[in-house]
């Protein structure tokens, strides 16, 4: 690939992260991305065979962005493993919350080819920060920490949709997510210092 194809490669991923950023998924179309990166609609198709495979391409850009935010929060975490999965669930719902689109294209593997671009290669590493996290948290669990991090991270997303759709705020009074974060962990890991 020349410099120059990897830099029109580049520009739509980015035409359509600043499309979903300001429209949302629905506005991801690929001739909308050809127009707004000043190319002819046809352009898309010599990089991405399928609007699905672009589609992809910009999701694993979010996941990206994910696994270096959670590596940078967990880090600053690094002697205490509770800790870090706090941080990791603040960086999780942080993310959800203030890049709306991206989260929601993220992990609607009814759109994306996830196994196309490396978008499992991004996904699936993040997920595993997690699970680790996990069996050092409960390291003598009969779940095995695989189940419990699936379940966290179950729980975690239907926070971050919840609170973003205003329901947990409703049926909570919960002005903060902070205690619902707290929660979710004391009940999939029991509580702190036990």
């Amino acid at each position: 690939m020349t410099d120059q194809e990897a830099g029109l490669r580049a520009r739509l991923v980015q035409v359509g992260i600043d499309l979903l950023t300001e429209e949302g998924v629905q506005a991801l179309s690929l001739r909308e991305i050809a127009r707004r990166a000043g190319v002819s609609h046809g352009a898309p198709r010599r990089h991405f065979p399928t609007h699905l495979s672009l589609l992809s391409a910009i999701a694993r850009q979010g996941f990206t962005d994910l696994a270096e935010k959670v590596a940078a929060d967990v880090d600053a975490h690094r002697a205490d493993p509770r800790a870090q999965l706090m941080a990791l669930g603040r960086g999780y719902l942080d993310f959800a919350l203030t890049h709306r689109g991206m989260f929601e294209l993220m992990f609607r593997h009814d759109l994306l080819e996830s196994g196309h671009l490396g978008l499992r290669d991004t996904s699936l590493p993040l997920f595993q920060v997690l699970v680790d996290l996990v069996a050092r948290v409960q390291p003598l669990s009969d779940v095995p920490a695989r189940v419990v991090a699936g379940a966290l991270w179950s729980n975690l997303h239907g926070i971050a949709q919840l609170w973003r759709w205003g329901s947990l705020q409703l049926a909570t009074g919960a002005d903060e997510v902070e205690p619902l974060l707290r929660a979710a962990l004391d009940a999939h890991l029991g509580p702190e210092g036990r």
